[in-house]
């Protein structure tokens, strides 16, 4: 084999891979051999975190969180209900996506998949980031502007070729498969 073979199985080298993706994002400091998160494992884990906040929140309510949902109750004198049922989901699920990825590396439905979030290098998500990265996916559970907001990022996340959503983007992370990761990297996930 000569010395300027593109593909390499041992060693240091470049691979096909790193090739690619150097030529069309100009770098990519990703560890080697980590696999990126497809698009269906990350919509199904946010399902099951927003379906664990919302579990939790109706065993601590009493089941009284669901007003939130209640037209009539939104027509009526006690509007503010609503609200407080509101501010109460939004500030718990910004909690939940703060607080866990920045502790564990990931969500309870991130880790049921494999998954993790990691800053672009591979190294983990500063408090900052992933308080940042919390309140932008806000918007993918206020009714109505939800569909638009998932619907983009669902199309970013399958079009780039590092799988990122424009949150993603904004905070220099990524979402890969944790076993995909090299020991050094998996040591902070939980």
């Amino acid at each position: 084999m000569s010395e300027e073979n593109p593909i390499s199985i041992h060693g240091s080298g470049a691979t096909l891979a790193k090739l690619a993706v150097a030529e069309s994002s100009g770098h990519w400091p990703i560890p080697e051999g980590t696999v990126l998160a497809p698009s269906w494992k990350r919509v199904a884990a946010f399902m099951l975190d927003w379906i664990a906040i919302m579990s939790i929140l109706n065993l601590v309510t009493s089941w009284r969180i669901l007003a939130a949902w209640s037209i009539t109750v939104l027509t009526s004198s006690q509007w503010w209900v609503v609200l407080v049922n509101w501010a109460i989901i939004l500030a718990c699920s910004y909690l939940y996506h703060k607080y866990l990825p920045n502790a564990w590396g990931r969500t309870l439905g991130q880790r049921w998949f494999g998954l993790a979030v990691l800053r672009e290098d591979g190294e983990r998500l500063s408090r900052e980031a992933c308080g940042t990265r919390s309140l932008r996916k806000l918007c993918y559970i206020i009714p109505l502007i939800q569909l638009v907001f998932a619907f983009i990022d669902l199309r970013h996340i399958t079009r780039r070729h590092t799988h990122q959503s424009s949150i993603d983007l904004h905070v220099a992370s990524i979402v890969v498969v944790a076993d995909s990761l090299p020991p050094a990297k998996r040591k902070h996930l939980r």
